[in-house]
């Protein structure tokens, strides 16, 4: 079995909460399901350009491999060393949001404050963890730099998403309020 489809779904479905993320928060309005569903698609755009990357590495290994086969056999290992770890995470973020839409509202709140909060922060070391797992797992150093590379390309999402589409609203935040003071900064009343 060769892992790349579950890890590349795995990978696109982050992105589109890497998307969401961006946005959430930027704008009060009650109804904004569109445009909760537009940054999900700029994160799911951005992040099948970025999971280019460790596509690219992997091929370029196979392609300059000696032995073709067996460094196919050794980045599905080290693939399949890096999906497991991913899985137990998926798995507790899947828990968290069906404990936020199931549970009445209070628990719902708590299950986000208590799981996706932490869980968000802990993307990191989940792909840290995937990155050890290719190692245990007999993938190779060719492994570890295909989940290293995909790794940063994942975490990179977010921060893309954020600088090209939703920046300006921080920008124009920033400077309605820093109006004031530049305006009382050059009247020489600080």
């Amino acid at each position: 079995m060769t892992p790349a489809l579950p890890l590349a779904a795995l990978g696109l479905v982050d992105a589109a909460f890497s998307g969401f993320r961006a946005y959430a928060g930027r704008d009060a309005r009650i109804r904004k399901h569109r445009a909760n569903t537009r940054a999900a698609l700029r994160g799911l755009a951005v992040g099948a350009v970025l999971l280019l990357a460790p596509a690219l590495t992997a091929a370029l290994h196979l392609l300059t491999a000696a032995d073709p086969d067996r460094a196919y056999a050794t980045l599905a290992a080290g693939g399949l060393g890096y999906l497991l770890p991913l899985t137990v995470y998926a798995v507790a973020v899947l828990l968290s949001l069906t404990a936020y839409f199931l549970l009445p509202f209070r628990a719902s709140t708590l299950a986000m404050v208590i799981g996706l909060g932490p869980l968000t922060l802990l993307r990191p070391l989940a792909i840290a963890a995937a990155c050890l797992g290719t190692l245990l797992n007999d993938g190779g150093w060719a492994s570890l730099l295909v989940g290293g590379v995909a790794g940063a390309a994942t975490l990179s999402v977010e921060p893309v998403v954020h600088r090209r589409w939703y920046r300006q609203v921080h920008v124009a935040r920033d400077n309605s309020t820093a109006d004031p003071d530049t305006h009382l900064a050059t009247a020489g009343h600080r």
